[in-house]
């Protein structure tokens, strides 16, 4: 985000790279117009951050999307793969009534959920497959109130209304929890409740996921207490 991917010539022709070793403020923010001229834009008060392999997404107070980094599969969600080297405003939230509420950056991939609910999707989870230059619709989740969503390498999953829901391309690791089934949906699959604990919120690593579920009732206390019991003192 500071204007430079810090690559620099070092001794004997090798290509090296400055890491910045302090924390460093960014320093602007921009919009590119239909033209190709670069603006800055102004009054950007950050309200969240989400980093994925090669990318950064901002979301500010104004519910307005930046992305910077590697532009690979459309990531950036700027309909071309081009390196971005300072925060660069994502258009489709930048209209009223269309802003965004939530941002998640997978490894290849980015997500947003709007400010009316809608949840948006660009860049790729199967890298072998057609990429998503700029935000669209995810058309199988239309309706569903997500309050959370993570990203693995390839895989997502998602805490909405009642149901955890999980996708991804294969070979997966167990991560889409599937009580032993190996198929791995590319896509978001049906949409309807699961019948496992209420989930307040997801979080997923490389080839992993964990829940935090809700035990208020006894209904969803019995639930839990039906689970197996993970113990890594075990293994």
């Amino acid at each position: 985000g500071h204007n430079s991917d810090g690559k620099f010539i070092a001794r004997a022709q090798r290509i090296e790279y400055d890491c910045e070793l302090v924390p460093r403020r960014v320093g602007i923010f921009v919009e590119r117009t239909k033209d190709g001229q670069v603006l800055p834009v102004p009054n950007v008060v950050v309200r969240d951050v989400a980093c994925g392999a090669n990318h950064t997404l901002v979301l500010d107070s104004q519910k307005r999307v930046f992305s910077w980094g590697f532009g690979g599969y459309g990531r950036l969600g700027h309909a071309e793969q081009k390196d971005e080297l300072v925060p660069r405003l994502v258009k489709l939230f930048d209209f009223p009534g269309r802003g965004a509420s939530q941002i998640y950056a997978g490894y290849t991939c980015s997500f947003a959920v709007s400010e009316t609910g809608g949840l948006f999707f660009w860049g790729a989870t199967n890298t072998s497959r057609e990429s998503t230059m700029y935000p669209k619709a995810v058309q199988d989740l239309c309706g569903w109130r997500i309050r959370s969503l993570a990203c693995g390498k390839s895989s997502v999953i998602v805490a909405a209304d009642e149901s955890t829901i999980s996708w991804g391309p294969s070979p997966t690791f167990g991560e889409l929890v599937r009580d032993g089934n190996p198929e791995s949906p590319t896509d978001p699959p049906d949409s309807r409740p699961s019948p496992g604990p209420f989930p307040f919120q997801v979080a997923m690593g490389y080839a992993h996921s964990l829940v935090i579920a809700r035990d208020e009732s006894e209904a969803e206390q019995e639930k839990l207490r039906k689970l197996p019991e993970y113990n890594p003192r075990t293994l």
